[in-house]
């Protein structure tokens, strides 16, 4: 039913304009428009947006809010690093990272927050 539709992830941030600047000139997204409940909207790949939905006494989860898919996480790393990313680590029994990096089953991913506490992660399918 669902299947091959385009779809509009949407982050909730307390501080739109903080958040807009972030995925803007952080993350390099480009920038769709402003969105009817005072949010803000981003162009992704395939016709699909991401979306600051304005929330400001929300809370961040603690758990990934959204994952982008890249061809090469390591590069990705480096280069958010570049524009100031700071990057999660981990070392327990389920997951650790090397150089930012966790590697397992046939797949690389890599976590930080926005400016709003959400986290993100860049993920490479590797196998």
């Amino acid at each position: 039913m669902l299947d091959g539709t385009a779809y509009t992830a949407m982050v909730p941030v307390r501080d739109v304009a903080r958040a807009r600047r972030f995925y803007e000139d952080t993350l390099g997204l480009k920038g769709k428009g402003d969105t009817i409940d005072g949010g803000y909207a981003f162009e992704t790949a395939d016709g699909h947006a991401l979306a600051l939905l304005p929330d400001p006494d929300g809370e961040p989860t603690g758990r990934t809010t959204i994952s982008f898919e890249v061809p090469d996480v390591a590069a990705e790393v480096v280069a958010l690093a570049e524009a100031g990313v700071a990057f999660a680590d981990y070392d327990t029994p389920e997951l650790k990272t090397e150089n930012h990096i966790a590697t397992f089953d046939g797949e690389q991913a890599a976590w930080f927050a926005d400016t709003e506490g959400n986290v993100l992660c860049i993920h490479a399918v590797t196998g």
